[in-house]
This record gives C-alpha cells, sequence and structure tokens, in this order.
C-alpha cells in the first residue's frame, strides 16, 4: 500500500501556523471514486484513503510506515518566509511617529 508523508501548509483562511507543525501520513487511493446515480454524490468503497494520520516528528511517521510495511513517499516541507517588519505592529501607535496612522 502507498502512503505520503508531508507537513501540511497553512490554511488561507488563518494568518497563524496552527496544524503545520506536525507531519500527516496519507494513503494513496487504491481506486478511482464513483458517481452514485441516484444522489449524483461521488463515493468511494476505499477506506483507507479516507484515514490520515498525524505524527509529531517526520521520524515518528517513518517508523509507522516502516512498522506497517508501507511503501512511502516524502514531501519535503515548504518553509514560511517570515514576515518581519522594521518597527514592528507597535510602531503604528508610537508617540515619536512622524506621520500620523490612518486607516
Amino acid at each position: 500500500m502507498r502512503a505520503r508523508i508531508y507537513q501540511p501548509a497553512r490554511s488561507a483562511m488563518q494568518s497563524g501556523m496552527g496544524k503545520t507543525q506536525d507531519w500527516v501520513l496519507e494513503f494513496a487511493p487504491a481506486e478511482a471514486r464513483d458517481i452514485d446515480p441516484l444522489m449524483g454524490w461521488t463515493s468511494s468503497k476505499d477506506m483507507p484513503s479516507q484515514v490520515r494520520l498525524r505524527f509529531p516528528t517526520k521520524d515518528a511517521a517513518l517508523d509507522y510506515a516502516e512498522a506497517h510495511g508501507l511503501e512511502v513517499q516524502i514531501q519535503p516541507p515548504h518553509p514560511r518566509k517570515p514576515n518581519i517588519r522594521p518597527q514592528g505592529y507597535g510602531d503604528n501607535f508610537s508617540t515619536t511617529r512622524k506621520t500620523p496612522w490612518t486607516h
């Protein structure tokens, strides 16, 4: 059975780095999805493709994959570029600011 190990990127709906420090082991789909003729929903009888396991480190995910005989593909993480302001957020409200701060 094939799986991939990756570190998820942050969601577009959040500005922080929550839920991006863990490593995820996700199984590859073994069969194609089917369209239900009555309701039109997509479905699959492939249960492992619905499972995502979270691990604190990449080594823990690799140990799990080796213990269960999984063929894994590791995707390296894409580090986030730091957003460093020269004076920081507090400078917006500084009393020594040269120009008034407006919205």
